[in-house]
């Protein structure tokens, strides 16, 4: 007993060896079907490296760069090339080879079967040229034989007409009449739609024999072609209906992203389809929920940090009212003043951020309501194109197209807005007649806190977050503000977002 486990170690041990020599042999395979691609590549390579194929190479990348702008570009069209193109290759392919073969071997079978007819008439014609035995021999023909049957006067053979594209019975039926009777003959595939005509040249006479086409090819393509088609639109129709169904879910999950990226609620939106568009879908929902939060969180954190430094900013307030008037407390009334406007720019980014949800909004009273609210009670032109129904969030929209107006009547006698509502998309535009602002400094005064040292200042009397929070708020709608010189001579500030 005590030598048993001895045994049934040195077993797995061989076992192991075994085992690893299998592995390794594998190993050995692999990378040696490796080498082999990897030298069948390199080669390819060298080949195409050849400065003679260097045309070759260019008329390719054409090619391909002109057939990738002609495909869809659309999953749902791709899927059915994808599906398509085989199915109609596989169907061209099997069509040829069974139309080649197995028509040409039937037509054979009957050019031969009618052939012998024929043979088999002229030898009893020969036979007894006798009027009662011809006459005899052509009715048997036309009963039993289905072959019309004439004797013409001995005369030349018309000369050869064209042959048909498809000439397959005209190569066929010649070689059979040239092999059992070989004697000179004329035909006609051409003229009759129903019959061939055939004339054989007897020593003094004629022979002109009009077969049925039937007998002689194999004339029922049309079943063949349309069980083909039929089958292949049955099976399209069910790919297609099992293909839209994958896709759906696809682009319900890109909706849903696109409705989430310009603040459109989207609670509909929920997992469908196979089981990976299904982890994307709930990956989707997982990330939606974290960015919801974290903005809240932001929100919450900005609004009680704003709180809290406004109620020490009004201690500070009423302990410098104690103090009287003097030249250090007027510099600190200054700075808490800016400040308390600083923090007021805070609150109101705060207040409108994440929480309000998009509605149809009345563009033309929105913008009534930025003139009115910060105008600063100067005129300002505004003009409204398209439709007057856009989805936005109206209060942060609202102070986005704000706080672009409030910097333009500070700097510029003459303002304007125009809004263009057209192709899914409104662009509201700022004009004024203004000293602008350098090209080179139009992206970088989005930065918070940003001020110009030289030209205009946009934020005079403010805070540096005005464009901050404007350009927040255009991307949280789906969009984008970019400056331009105005043609009133001033700045122009263009927002543009998903309508």
């Amino acid at each position: 007993m005590a030598d048993v486990p001895r045994e049934n170690g040195s077993v797995r041990r061989r076992l192991a060896a075994v085992g690893n020599g299998i592995l390794s042999g594998i190993d050995a395979v692999f990378a040696g079907i490796g080498w082999v691609f990897g030298r069948i590549g390199a080669g390819i390579r060298a080949v195409f490296s050849i400065p003679g194929l260097g045309a070759v190479r260019t008329h390719y990348g054409r090619f391909a760069r002109t057939l990738g702008r002609a495909m869809p570009k659309g999953l749902y069209p791709r899927s059915l090339i994808i599906i398509i193109a085989p199915m109609v290759l596989l169907q061209a392919v099997v069509a040829f080879v069974f139309m080649e073969r197995h028509y040409q071997s039937v037509t054979s079978l009957l050019s031969a079967a009618t052939t012998r007819d024929i043979a088999t008439v002229i030898d009893l014609l020969e036979a007894d040229r006798s009027p009662e035995a011809t006459a005899a021999t052509i009715d048997i023909a036309r009963k039993r034989l289905r072959l019309n049957v004439s004797i013409l006067p001995a005369e030349p053979l018309p000369p050869a007409g064209s042959r048909p594209f498809f000439s397959l019975l005209d190569e066929t039926l010649s070689r059979q009449i040239t092999e059992q009777i070989g004697r000179p003959f004329w035909i006609d595939t051409v003229g009759a739609s129903n019959l061939v005509e055939i004339r054989i040249e007897l020593p003094d006479r004629l022979v002109r024999v009009f077969a049925q086409r039937s007998q002689t090819y194999a004339s029922n393509s049309e079943i063949f072609i349309v069980w083909m088609v039929g089958a292949s639109l049955v099976l399209l129709t069910i790919a297609v209906l099992f293909l839209r169904n994958q896709i759906v879910p696809i682009q319900r999950l890109a909706d849903a992203a696109e409705s989430f990226g310009k603040g459109r609620p989207a609670p509909e939106f929920r997992p469908r389809g196979a089981r990976e568009v299904r982890r994307a879908s709930a990956a989707f929902i997982e990330m939606r929920g974290r960015i919801v939060r974290q903005i809240e969180q932001r929100t919450t954190m900005l609004a009680g940090v704003s709180h809290d430094l406004r109620t020490i900013l009004t201690r500070f307030r009423l302990q410098l009212e104690f103090l009287g008037r003097s030249a250090d407390s007027d510099e600190l009334r200054q700075d808490i003043d800016d400040m308390q406007r600083m923090l007021e720019e805070y609150l109101a980014f705060a207040s409108g951020d994440g929480s309000e949800q998009a509605v149809p909004t009345a563009v033309p009273a929105l913008l009534e309501r930025v003139v009115e609210q910060f105008g600063g009670g100067r005129k300002v032109a505004v003009a409204v194109l398209g439709a007057p129904k856009v989805m936005l969030r109206p209060l942060a929209f609202r102070r986005c197209i704000g706080n672009l107006v409030a910097n333009a009547v500070r700097h510029a006698d003459n303002v304007s807005i125009t809004a263009t509502h057209a192709a899914g998309w409104l662009t509201v535009v700022v004009d004024d007649d203004g000293p602008g602002i350098p090209e080179a400094e139009r992206e970088a005064v989005f930065r918070p806190f940003h001020r110009l040292d030289t030209a205009r200042n946009l934020e005079h009397s403010g805070t540096g977050l005005g464009l901050a929070i404007s350009r927040d708020i255009a991307r949280a709608h789906g969009g984008d503000i970019t400056m331009s010189q105005s043609l009133l001579g001033g700045l122009r500030a263009t927002v543009r977002v998903p309508g």
